[in-house]
């Protein structure tokens, strides 16, 4: 490299440094200002309250049941009920539902258009339609990974890691979930519960009391609180406290990076208006967390009319894709040409609400940037060893500040500055 290289460079590094330290207190006050737009947005959003309705009763009968099943049976005598004859329309229930299943857990854009597809069918399915938006947020996080703004913060192969983890989640808990929402729907088509087949599809003995509660009276928030418990303890082992898992992806400063970086975000955009309803999940390790975060994550969504009313608006109208171009297009672009390529990202941010054409950040549809990924074969074994997780099926309530389109562009513009910086200190030689 020539002096005359080397200097411009250096010059570049230092004005790209500049424009960092420029914008930290810009960025500080966004943040302040946000919180407090949140707040005013939020208490708008609030009313009409929808009821969660939520039968005491009904719930601990529930849950003395399935306590019941783990103490008696215990885990060796389980698999007996796998004995049990089955006449021919079982056989090819469980035949079509296996290929169903396998069919629609080939993409993230698969299993997500599959939730709400159950959903639009039976609303009472309350649970479908939020796998459907958090699975929406799996796939933004996917497709952040060969984004715009944090494609370079990690290597190929932490990227590798990071989406392996994101699409075992994923695979994971729609394998288990899904065949359970089709015998639900199967047994409305066929007018007698076929909840005697889950066992067939290593569903937990903790589902059975709820599934058949469900059946008789329709009670879809006791059945959302249980399938949330399920689908959690379900990665818990399987993924979460994985040993691979831990040593490539959980305990790397990487994964750190993303907290910081608000990137466990997950958000409800609010029809098209660009408004966007949502938590932050602060701690994705810890089992607890990740429940009690799911139970408030579906108090806003279906304890709040306006917020149920905006978010189907949008995800019936709006077809997943993967790329944050599908709620912010005004932000975002799925075409890496068209995009923003400089360092002046947060800057950029800062100083307007949206962004002209040709200067959007880069969000890729996921099936332009990951393809089908066939995963290791699936651990089994029923995770309700002992009653510890049970205390978590109690009334879910709602959270108070859920207005999240403030909070989301404050994540985006620290994800910014951390692309400047890492670009501003690539060393020159």
């Amino acid at each position: 490299m020539s002096l005359t290289e080397w200097l411009h460079t250096a010059s570049r590094q230092l004005q790209g440094g500049l424009k960092l330290l420029g914008s930290v207190p810009r960025v500080a006050e966004e943040a302040w200002e946000g919180k407090r737009a949140a707040w005013t947005e939020s208490r708008k959003l609030r009313s009409p309250l929808r009821e969660l309705a939520w039968d005491y009763h009904t719930a601990q009968a529930a849950m003395n049941e399935a306590e019941a099943i783990m103490l008696v049976n215990g885990p060796a005598t389980r698999p007996s009920s796998l004995n049990m004859p089955l006449c021919e329309t079982d056989c090819e229930l469980l035949e079509r539902i296996k290929n169903d299943t396998a069919q629609e857990n080939r993409t993230n854009v698969t299993r997500t258009a599959a939730y709400l597809e159950c959903y639009r069918g039976y609303p009472e399915l309350h649970w479908a339609l939020l796998a459907h938006l958090v699975s929406r947020n799996g796939g933004y996080n996917m497709t952040d990974l060969k984004g715009g703004l944090i494609g370079n913060l990690f290597g190929e192969q932490e990227k590798e890691w990071l989406y392996r983890l994101l699409e075992r989640c994923n695979a994971l808990i729609f394998q288990d979930a899904y065949p359970q929402l089709q015998l639900y729907m199967h047994s409305r088509h066929l007018g007698r519960s076929c909840f005697h087949l889950l066992p067939y599809f290593h569903v937990s003995p903790f589902m059975k009391p709820f599934w058949e509660r469900f059946w008789a009276w329709r009670d879809s928030s006791l059945l959302t609180v249980a399938l949330i418990i399920n689908e959690q303890n379900y990665i818990e082992g399987r993924v979460v406290k994985d040993p691979y898992f831990q040593k490539f992806v959980t305990h790397k400063p990487g994964f750190y990076l993303h907290d910081w970086l608000q990137l466990n975000q997950v958000i409800f955009p609010l029809g098209l208006n660009g408004g966007l309803a949502g938590l932050v999940m602060e701690r994705f390790g810890h089992l607890d967390e990740r429940i009690g975060f799911g139970k408030s994550l579906y108090a806003m969504l279906f304890g709040h009319q306006q917020v149920l009313d905006q978010v189907s608006a949008f995800a019936n109208s709006v077809p997943h894709t993967g790329s944050r171009s599908d709620y912010w297009p005004g932000l975002f672009t799925p075409n890496e040409q068209k995009a923003l390529h400089s360092l002046d990202e947060s800057a950029t941010l800062l100083a307007h609400e949206w962004l002209p054409p040709g200067q959007r950040l880069y969000s890729p549809e996921l099936n332009a940037v990951w393809s089908d990924t066939a995963y290791d074969p699936i651990p089994r074994y029923d995770w309700f060893q002992d009653g510890s997780t049970l205390g978590h099926l109690s009334e879910p309530r709602r959270p108070l500040l859920f207005a999240m389109r403030h909070e989301h562009r404050h994540g985006i513009q620290k994800t910014a500055m951390a692309h400047v910086a890492h670009n501003s200190l690539q060393p020159f030689h």
